[in-house]
């Protein structure tokens, strides 16, 4: 049988409201009569009955986290570090809620309530999250847009320096020597999409490498779109000596499409990748990337969405989590010219 407020209560010698008031933290119970009764709490293994404590204080406790879509494009890795960056924050006291806004779209907006959630981290991916967003703020729900660049000043918006991260990739690939640099890209209109290509472009243009569209490809975000675009690369006699591929999802298909056109990584052709995935330290050769730190940007998110619950501030700012560069085995300098 699971603890109560009420067996709580009685075995602290106290009413049960002042047990609910020191579980809430209120400021009419001493400090000293806190920490009693929630060592007391922790002993018995007392879990809050938030559907209970919902009634009391008029919120849901259930905090909403929303994907541009959970299919496409959302990779395993991405989707659990935005998932245990934010639980690592609303672990106690709230339930976590992840869906899908291209789903929410379908069936209407109309479930999103300030009555069903206390507040929203939208991880956007797309400007089609657009009218959610503005739903959300007409509905006057806390909220709190990660992963996607926004207007300065339109809410609390914690991002990653994504273009720093690819011309940092991109330098470190021209400093080795290469100057025939592919680009295996995402999903057309994602804004990591347009963000890691400029990033590309700027850093080839500065350098003053010429940009070759035939270098080019497409992907989805997937292993096998960064399969099927290398495929694509190798059948150009010409090609690339090194690939940057956008997410480092795409670059293991790469190298799967390497291997099997009978070219060895890095002595016949160099390959790169974006997240530094958990797999990217383990494949053989361990994957060059950038490593961006989705865990840490939704841990931020989550605080500032906490603040703004708890009414501890809330205005508007851009947060900028910087990237790094991780150099491993798959990058080396160009080997002359074979024929692919």
């Amino acid at each position: 049988m699971s603890v109560t407020i009420k067996d709580i209560a009685k075995l602290a010698g106290v009413s049960h409201t002042t047990v609910s008031r020191a579980m809430n933290d209120s400021p009419l119970i001493n400090e000293e009569t806190k920490q009693r009764i929630r060592h007391l709490a922790a002993e018995l293994g007392y879990t809050p009955n938030l559907y209970a404590k919902s009634l009391v204080s008029d919120r849901s406790h259930h905090i909403g986290l929303f994907f541009s879509t959970l299919y496409t494009g959302t990779s395993s890795g991405f989707f659990h570090d935005a998932v245990r960056g934010a639980n690592e924050v609303f672990r106690e006291g709230y339930q976590l809620v992840v869906k899908g806004i291209d789903d929410c779209r379908l069936s209407g907006f109309h479930s999103v309530t300030g009555k069903s959630l206390d507040g929203i981290v939208v991880v956007s991916q797309t400007e089609e999250d657009d009218d959610f967003l503005r739903y959300v703020q007409q509905k006057g729900i806390p909220y709190v847009v990660m992963n996607r660049q926004l207007e300065e000043g339109q809410c609390i918006n914690v991002v990653s320096d994504e273009s720093d991260g690819v011309r940092s990739m991109v330098r470190h690939l021209l400093a080795l020597g290469h100057r025939s640099i592919g680009l295996i890209e995402g999903i057309p209109g994602f804004r990591s999409t347009k963000v890691r290509r400029e990033g590309y472009m700027t850093e080839l243009t500065d350098a003053g490498v010429p940009i070759r569209s035939e270098y080019i490809v497409s992907g989805e975000y997937t292993v096998e779109s960064g399969f099927a675009a290398m495929r694509r690369l190798l059948r150009n006699r010409n090609g690339p000596t090194a690939v940057f591929c956008a997410n480092d999802q795409m670059a293991l298909g790469a190298l799967k499409a390497i291997a099997e056109a009978g070219l060895r990584v890095p002595q016949d052709m160099t390959v790169a990748g974006f997240d530094d995935d958990t797999f990217a330290a383990y494949v053989t050769p361990a994957l060059t990337t950038v490593r961006r730190p989705m865990a840490e940007m939704s841990r931020m998110a989550a605080e500032r969405l906490l603040g703004a619950i708890e009414g501890k501030g809330a205005a508007p700012e851009t947060v900028y989590v910087r990237t790094e560069l991780v150099v491993r085995d798959s990058a080396a300098p160009p080997a002359a010219r074979r024929e692919l």
